[in-house]
């Protein structure tokens, strides 16, 4: 029995509310003290029903709650906690309705809104958690000098946010609520390598500060650093093994580097605890596509389908099975769907590329390309590119990565380990890749981010990519070129002596390669540009790409590309080897067999029959590679023609000098 005390009632409810978070039964008995002598008292009632929720008496909370939520309709706190109890009794819609009580009484409440966005993602309503959450951050900031910036932040007013911070940071350098709302600033302007630079020193000021970490790792998966990240994700496990945002996270990076088996392992445990959840079925049957478990993926989506008719992404994944996954009944649905005025633009642009797939399939070409079109020009709109940066950067390459330069010294480390697959996406790249790896000595693993991001580490104020290769010595040559064989040593499981790094963009940079990795391959897979044009067009790309979203920057793109790959040609003659897809299609195993010649590996027969490759495959071809090679599709952009004139008069002469080398 507990004593009683001499201390004023109102310290004591002080001293038993202080109790809930570290000792709620010791908080009870406190409060229960009191309660005997005014046992209506209404903040005692609302503590006793706190600490027997956190005791586990759900029932016992449920009935203390109910009487006092309806004697004090106004009470923020108690619906909260009466919230918190429906929730833990199951009652997932009376939950709902108390938790946006409280909110709508205390729009400051941010363990509401918290747990408002947790019950509605249990409920599988991820946008509506997602702003609940932003709700939660907004309301978690105290300091009154910062208040501004977050409802600014709050509002998606990042220009405005940015400036109030940086005025903050200005006086106080290391305020660290402040460095992170600059960070989540620039994280949701896509800037996210300066959003990992303050969070990391976030986490320097505050080593234990969870949310940092977990916000720190979201900008490394973002910047496709998956062993980076990771690691932060296993401390957060740590700490909270069933957390379903750190599960989440740790599957995506986990899938990064290639880890598919562990990623379909933590979804399907997901999916027992929040079956309701739709993108949590999106990204399972991603996970199952990847390692060729084709019909549990669309049934994968169709759970996400039928969870959210509105889910764009779901029927473009299933168009994107590129074999008659989408059935009468789901066109009717799409739109149905894009018939509706508050649908989303990315559910909107999803649903215009599925549907302009399934029109395609059932040739009615024009109607589909306007889809492809519509799709376009939604993404197009969010999409940060400029095509004139792009040329600019080709022709800088070629004035500063001179013969001369390229064939100076002894640099850069002496491996012959990978095998770099350049070019553009869809020219059959992935169709190179599964023949290499189909070979007892290669290793295929991913489109790999390394060489990018160590491009974007030499450009700096001083000394700019690519012209700051100059001054690159061979010591330093070798460091970056050791650097690019470490970072990827994590996606290496089966100890091959090659490895494929087939990221196309990496044409780029084929001057970086050559000079960290001078015995290193490179294979650039060339198609016709009308038929990589138009088939890159009509593909929404996860991220990245952003040219292919208007048929003239996809012209422009390409004639640089073309204009780029010729001067290496000149420069370093025979280093790069081109394999043009028609002829690879039209005499596969001629074409295989230079292949490999060029690669130095003996031919193997495998390689012919690389469909029957078990291997993990992460790109948009996984289902074509899965199959002998087919020439049926190989001129069908012709159909398209009509629509391609921006594209034609974009490429100018590499529409008839493609093949030239």
């Amino acid at each position: 029995m507990v004593k009683s005390t001499s201390l004023p009632v109102a310290e004591q409810f002080d001293r038993a509310s202080r109790l809930l978070a570290t000792d709620p039964q010791r908080a009870a008995e406190l409060v229960l003290a009191i309660l005997r002598d005014a046992p209506n008292d209404p903040r005692g009632l609302l503590i006793l029903a706190s600490s027997r929720r956190r005791l586990g008496d759900a029932a016992g909370a449920l009935a203390v709650l109910e009487p006092l939520s309806r004697a004090y309709p106004r009470a923020a706190l108690t619906h909260y906690e009466l919230g918190m109890v429906l929730a833990d009794l199951g009652r997932s819609p009376d939950a709902l309705a108390a938790l946006r009580r409280a909110t709508d009484l205390n729009g400051v409440l941010a363990e509401a809104w918290r747990a408002l966005g947790e019950q509605l993602f249990a409920m599988g309503d991820s946008a509506g958690a997602e702003l609940a959450f932003r709700q939660h951050a907004r309301a978690s900031i105290t300091d009154p000098r910062l208040k501004p910036a977050a409802q600014a932040l709050f509002q998606g007013q990042l220009d405005l946010a940015e400036q109030q911070l940086r005025a903050h940071l200005a006086a106080e350098p290391n305020a660290s609520t402040a460095l992170q709302m600059l960070a989540e600033t620039f994280a949701r302007q896509g800037r996210f390598a300066d959003a990992e630079t303050l969070l990391d020193h976030c986490l320097t000021l505050e080593p234990g500060a969870e949310g940092v970490r977990f916000a720190l790792a979201d900008a490394l998966f973002r910047q496709q650093k998956g062993a980076q990240a990771i690691s932060h994700m296993e401390r957060l496990l740590e700490r909270a093994p069933s957390d379903p945002a750190y599960l989440s996270l740790a599957a995506a990076c986990l899938g990064l580097i290639g880890e598919d088996q562990r990623v379909i392992a933590i979804y399907e445990d997901l999916l027992a605890e929040y079956p309701k959840h739709p993108k949590l079925w999106l990204n399972y049957g991603h996970a199952l596509r990847t390692v060729g478990r084709r019909e549990e993926a669309v049934a994968a989506y169709q759970n996400c389908t039928a969870l959210a008719p509105e889910h764009g992404d779901a029927y473009w994944s299933l168009a994107n099975l590129k074999v008659g996954a989408l059935q009468p009944t789901d066109i009717a649905v799409i739109r149905a769907q894009l018939a509706r005025s508050e649908l989303s633009d990315i559910d909107r642009l999803h649903l215009h590329y599925a549907l302009g797939k399934a029109l395609e399939d059932s040739g009615d070409d024009q109607a589909a390309f306007e889809n492809y079109a519509k799709g376009a020009v939604i993404r197009r709109r969010d999409a940060r590119y400029d095509a004139g940066e792009t040329t600019a950067l080709t022709r800088q390459i070629a004035t500063h990565l001179t013969r001369e330069l390229l064939e100076r010294g002894k640099g850069g480390v002496t491996s012959d380990a990978p095998i770099f697959i350049v070019g553009l996406p869809r020219s059959g790249s992935t169709l190179v890749e599964q023949i290499l790896a189909s070979h007892s000595q290669v290793e295929g693993t991913m489109e790999l981010p390394d060489i990018g991001l160590i491009a974007r580490e030499l450009d700096r104020p001083e000394t700019p990519y690519p012209q700051g290769l100059v001054h690159l010595s061979d010591v330093q040559r070798a460091s970056l070129g050791g650097e690019y064989l470490a970072r990827t040593q994590v996606h290496r499981k089966l100890n091959r002596p090659h490895f494929i790094d087939k990221m196309p963009n990496n044409f780029q940079h084929i001057g970086l390669i050559h000079l960290i990795l001078p015995q290193a391959k490179i294979i650039d897979v060339r198609r016709h540009p009308l038929g990589v044009g138009f088939s890159a067009f009509k593909q929404h790309f996860a991220q990245g790409q952003a040219f292919t979203y208007d048929l003239q920057d996809i012209g422009t793109y390409y004639r640089d590309y073309v204009d780029l790959m010729s001067h290496f040609d000149r420069v370093l003659p025979g280093r790069v080897h081109r394999v043009i897809y028609e002829d690879l299609v039209a005499d596969t195993e001629t074409q295989v067999r230079i292949l490999l010649a060029h690669c130095g590996l003996g031919f193997e027969d495998a390689c012919l029959a690389f469909h029957r490759n078990g291997r993990a495959v992460r790109t948009v071809s996984s289902e074509q590679v899965r199959k002998p090679i087919f020439r049926d599709g190989l001129d069908q952009w012709k159909r398209f023609e009509p629509w391609l004139t921006s594209l034609k008069t974009a490429l100018g002469p590499a529409l008839e000098h493609w093949r030239d080398t």
